[in-house]
């Protein structure tokens, strides 16, 4: 017998997805065995999205790589979502 999935919500912006994310588990919204992979092909996802290389010491990229596996996010999304936050404390202060 299945467990019966819980329906994601809908979100106003991406601040309150990340924060949903952060503080519920998605093995209750989504069931990961029969997940596909879905790619988009919106513009708007991608027109200010820039490319880098950043250099990191292996000690960092260890620490956020278990950060990231802690809130079950990949550690390129951990490493924007800290450098938003920070950013936007930086602007406000």
């Amino acid at each position: 017998m299945s467990k019966r999935l819980k329906t994601i919500p809908k979100f106003k912006n991406e601040d309150e997805e990340r924060e949903f994310w952060a503080n519920h588990d998605s093995i209750e919204y989504v069931n990961w065995k029969e997940a596909r992979l879905h790619t988009t092909t919106s513009p708007q996802l991608h027109r200010s999205v820039k490319t880098i290389s950043l250099r990191l010491t292996e000690s960092m990229l260890d620490n956020l790589r278990v950060m990231a596996n802690e809130r079950d996010v990949p550690y390129q999304s951990l490493i924007k979502m800290i450098l938003q936050e920070r950013i936007k404390k930086e602007l406000h202060s």
